[in-house]
């Protein structure tokens, strides 16, 4: 019984084409990056007593470079389509339709190749084979076999290179020999080298920022982003123009990003409270939606550093003077409104959801001590836990954490309220102007 097995080569790559191919002046690929895998379509050559005709067929290979010399190759090939030949000789066995086969090939290749030029890669092949036919060719199904063969690799670069291969096969119980040529392509795996730049003829700004590179690095901007801090704010009009910081969205830790208080709300960067009226920018536009240019609008801050035992949420004694402030302030003004915010500091091992129900049940233990103790209407009060997530300073010590874990309180003034302070403010001014009304 007479046969040729198909045996691909496995293919080498394409695409890609630059960068220095093989780059063992500064590593060892073989090393880094052994594993390559590719596909091949070819063609498979039978003798003519075979009881199939010639067949194309398509294969997939895996590869394993042991050094720069020489590798290991697993092949697996398919024939789909393997016509049944036309026996003129009726002694010979007749396949009686079309049918299929599977190769499966273990090889071991000697690379060729001049280490100084890398591109072009000879080498020679042997190994075995095990062919599975989908029927019976008389003398069984399933052959075993042995290989030699010669090809050629061109690799563009590291990672992607084609090949070209044909092989002699010896298999069945006549050993008669059949011949396969496959064209292919691979691509290995953890190749890739990232690229290096290098700067000729003066200092460059890679992003446009109006930094240049050198002085991005010195900040520990990123060279290649405009906006390291995603505020909304080059890197270069935060340090040339705004004095800002470009490695923190929001310089001064009022809760508005840098870009949104220049560009949007003209409030300034470097200040929490630009108007002076004693609420943060970023709590007026975000919870008042009062006016962080107007000082009049401000809601009435008390912020209050109260301590809590550890996971705890009960008031100490020692706060009730400061609470009872607050619940004067609400008594003097029957309809004014208050707001019960928590806040806590945040360390390496602090976890968001937890900070924030912790928050949550402080903020809610101040507001039960103005209900309960201060007699204040509970429809006037409301509370929220914000955990790290509104810090006022950076977590970075001690004091700045103490900073952060506080507790604030923010009275809406009434409309009536409102035209009795500016009455008695106008009053006050008279009387230092010499006028009396």
């Amino acid at each position: 019984m007479k046969f040729r097995l198909l045996a691909a080569s496995g293919l080498s790559a394409l695409l890609m084409t630059g960068g220095t191919v093989f780059a063992q002046a500064e590593r060892n690929l073989f090393d880094e990056a052994p594993w390559y895998i590719g596909g091949v379509v070819g063609y498979l050559e039978l003798e003519g007593d075979v009881a199939v005709k010639d067949s194309n067929l398509i294969g997939l290979r895996l590869g394993h470079d042991l050094h720069e010399y020489f590798g290991l190759e697993l092949g697996l090939d398919f024939a789909p389509n393997m016509e049944a030949r036309e026996q003129k000789n009726p002694n010979r066995f007749q396949l009686e339709d079309d049918t299929s086969a599977l190769r499966l090939s273990l090889s071991g290749l000697l690379h060729l190749r001049n280490t100084q030029n890398l591109h072009w890669d000879p080498y020679l092949s042997a190994g075995v084979s095990l062919t599975h036919f989908m029927d019976d060719l008389e003398d069984g199904s399933t052959f075993l076999g042995a290989e030699l063969g010669a090809g050629l690799f061109y690799h563009f670069n590291d990672m992607w290179a084609v090949r070209g291969e044909y092989r002699t096969t010896v298999a069945g119980e006549d050993t008669e020999f059949a011949g396969i040529f496959t064209v292919g392509v691979n691509y290995r795996w953890g190749a890739y080298v990232p690229p290096k730049y290098s700067v000729s003829g003066g200092e460059i700004d890679s992003d446009g920022d109006g930094l240049l590179d050198s002085a991005e690095q010195r900040l520990g901007t990123n060279p290649f982003d405009p906006d390291t801090d995603k505020d909304g704010l080059s890197d270069g009009e935060e340090v040339n123009q705004y004095k800002t910081d470009p490695l923190n969205p929001d310089t001064d830790w009022d809760a508005l990003k840098d870009g949104a208080e220049i560009l949007t709300y003209r409030t300034d960067p470097l200040d929490p409270d630009t108007d002076d009226g004693g609420v943060t920018d970023g709590h007026e536009v975000i919870e008042d939606n009062t006016d962080p240019l107007d000082p009049s609008d401000d809601l009435q801050l008390f912020t209050l550093n109260i301590e809590f035992d550890y996971d705890k949420a009960i008031l100490r004694s020692e706060y009730f003077d400061e609470l009872d402030v607050v619940v004067k302030v609400l008594q003097r003004d029957g309809d004014a409104t208050a707001r019960i915010e928590g806040h806590a500091d945040k360390r390496p091992t602090s976890k968001r959801d937890y900070n924030i129900k912790l928050s949550e049940r402080r903020a809610k233990a101040v507001l039960d001590y103005l209900a309960d103790v201060g007699g204040i209407d509970r429809s006037r009060l409301t509370s929220k836990g914000y955990g790290f997530d509104r810090p006022i300073a950076p977590n970075d010590t001690e004091e700045n954490m103490q900073r952060n874990r506080r507790t604030e309180i923010y009275i809406r003034r009434s409309a009536n309220q409102e035209e009795i302070d500016t009455r008695d403010t106008i009053e006050m001014e008279s009387v230092e102007d010499g006028e009396i009304k």
